[in-house]
């Protein structure tokens, strides 16, 4: 019989108030009681989004799934449930999106005998995997499992510092997505972006913090909670940008400081408010055209005391697509000593023009790993932008 939503009750129930490291054991648990399973396997997406790791006992020796070459990967990208049959005994593996308003996790994975498999219980089950996710955001307040089994490799401190002072990796709503990257991805310094949303608003950050190492993620954590206090003071993104200025300024006198491009969306409208203080570039994608939006340059927050800001003004289209990037990427050079944003950055923008939100930004990284045939000597950070708008129907 297939589970009812009594049943789905009674897995939430379960999931909310079990320990927070038995998550995958409890839903497993309800799986093979509901719907026959053999088999429950929990995967999440580690730092650098390239690889799928198997949730398992410390310390996760498990063998990671290649996100571009998996069944599990597949589901991964698409954000489709994607079946496959496990072996000739007719069972099935359902590799099913583990995925929190946008923001993609991981993948649950559940072998089950072909008959069971049926369109009702695929949607149940793809409930049942949204619904440990947002239990996995939970939990992570007391437990490090899940964060452990993100680690391909070991996080330096600054990096540990970064990726805990993000908001997620990916977000969507009605009006718009949202999908950001950091590399190194195990190593990253002083890169970082923030959002925040209301009924009516996006508020949008991406911060270059210059110097290496912790003193990088010092300066950004600064900078970013400066920002993050303003914000939700209520007040308007130039006044957001100079008590900033005066936080980090007060801290370093001038010595260290941090490039910011700070964006605030009207959703019903498109129209946008920019303060442009620093490095980050924004490049627009409209139709099949792709090119750089330059707005007048101000201070870096912190360079001088008491700076003041001005916000500008342009208009997101739907369809847009937005892509901000750090130096480390606009700023890279080709073999030949060509710098990335003279022709490339265009054109993989271009080539990505398929990919949601979510997969852009690892696609566009991809692309200039290929392009520098080198190491980087400098943080990369990309976050793509894709505008909706809102319908009229919708603003009613």
């Amino acid at each position: 019989m297939a589970p009812t939503v009594t049943h789905f009750q009674t897995v939430e129930r379960a999931l909310r108030t079990g320990a927070p490291h038995e998550l995958l054991g409890t839903l497993r648990d309800a799986l093979i009681q509901l719907f026959e399973a053999t088999r429950v396997d929990l995967l999440v997406a580690d730092y650098s989004s390239t690889v799928l790791q198997p949730v398992t006992d410390l310390p996760h020796t498990a063998r990671p799934l290649a996100v571009q070459t998996s069944p599990e990967g597949r589901a991964f990208i698409s954000q489709e449930p994607y079946g496959k049959y496990a072996s000739q005994d007719g069972t099935i593996d359902l590799h099913l999106p583990v995925t929190v308003r946008g923001d993609r996790l991981g993948i649950l994975t559940v072998r089950l005998p072909e008959h069971r498999c049926t369109p009702q219980a695929v949607e149940e089950m793809t409930g049942l995997a949204e619904l440990l996710g947002h239990e996995i955001l939970v939990a992570e307040r007391d437990t490090d499992l899940y964060l452990q089994a993100r680690r391909r490799q070991r996080l330096t401190l600054a990096a540990e510092m970064q990726w805990q002072l993000l908001p997620a990796r990916s977000c969507a709503r009605q009006e718009y997505a949202i999908g950001g990257q950091l590399e190194p991805a195990y190593d990253i310094h002083g890169d970082n972006f923030d959002w925040s949303t209301t009924a009516d608003t996006l508020t949008l950050t991406v911060t270059n913090g210059m110097g290496e190492g912790i003193h990088a993620s010092l300066l950004t954590n600064l900078a970013v909670n400066a920002l993050r206090n303003a914000r939700r003071a209520g007040i308007g993104i130039a006044d957001q940008a100079a008590l900033a200025d005066q936080a980090i300024y007060a801290q370093y006198q001038g010595a260290q400081y941090v490039s910011t491009l700070l964006l605030f969306f009207e959703i019903a409208t498109g129209r946008v408010q920019v303060v442009d203080a620093g490095s980050p570039q924004l490049w627009r994608q409209r139709d099949r055209s792709v090119e750089r939006v330059a707005f007048e340059a101000q201070h870096p927050l912190g360079m001088f005391d008491e700076t003041l800001y001005e916000a500008q003004e342009f208009q997101a289209l739907p369809g847009d697509r937005l892509i901000f990037v750090s130096d480390g990427v606009y700023g890279a050079v080709s073999g030949a000593g060509e710098a990335y944003e003279e022709r490339a950055l265009a054109r993989a923008i271009q080539a990505v023009s398929f990919l949601p939100a979510a997969a852009v930004p690892r696609a566009i990284l991809e692309e200039l790993r290929a392009y520098r045939e080198a190491d980087p000597d400098d943080d990369a950070l990309v976050v793509c932008l894709d505008w909706f708008g809102r319908s009229p129907a919708h603003s009613q």
